[in-house]
């Protein structure tokens, strides 16, 4: 049986794509919203109604919480699921009016997580050693 493996640097490209994609998001969305939460609920959107306090948890969730899973390697798909429906409601239904130059940040995470999400973190990970995934017969 023949074994495919991705070469090293496929594994560093995924390590630096979630090390800069989730400090990214936390210095410039997360740790503001946590550090300045009760000015941040007199902000932020509510474009279902639910009121400032659970708009502004679930932002907190996908913009502090998941970044951490994502960067240690831990549950990083599933991690990035949240921050993906986080940017999409930012984009499609709070923002829709933004041109691509005025959006383009927020379009440029929404890639770099969902190409997290499909890829999965790589093997430079905590916790879980890497399972070599066997392709075809030799």
């Amino acid at each position: 049986m023949r074994t495919l493996t991705q070469p090293p640097r496929v594994d560093a490209g995924l390590f630096f794509l979630r090390l800069t994609g989730c400090l990214l998001l936390l210095y410039v969305h997360g740790l503001p919203k946590v550090f300045h939460f009760s000015e941040e609920l007199l902000r932020i959107e509510d474009p279902f109604g639910f009121g400032p306090y659970l708009s502004l948890l679930p932002a907190i969730f996908a913009e502090v919480v998941c970044p951490i899973f994502i960067l240690l390697g831990l549950f990083a798909r599933l991690a990035c699921l949240p921050i993906i429906g986080v940017l999409l409601v930012a984009m499609v239904v709070v923002h829709p009016g933004w041109s691509l130059a005025e959006g383009q940040f927020g379009w440029l995470l929404l890639i770099i997580f969902t190409t997290l999400a499909i890829t999965g973190p790589g093997r430079w990970r905590a916790g879980f050693p890497y399972k070599e995934v066997r392709y075809g017969a030799g």
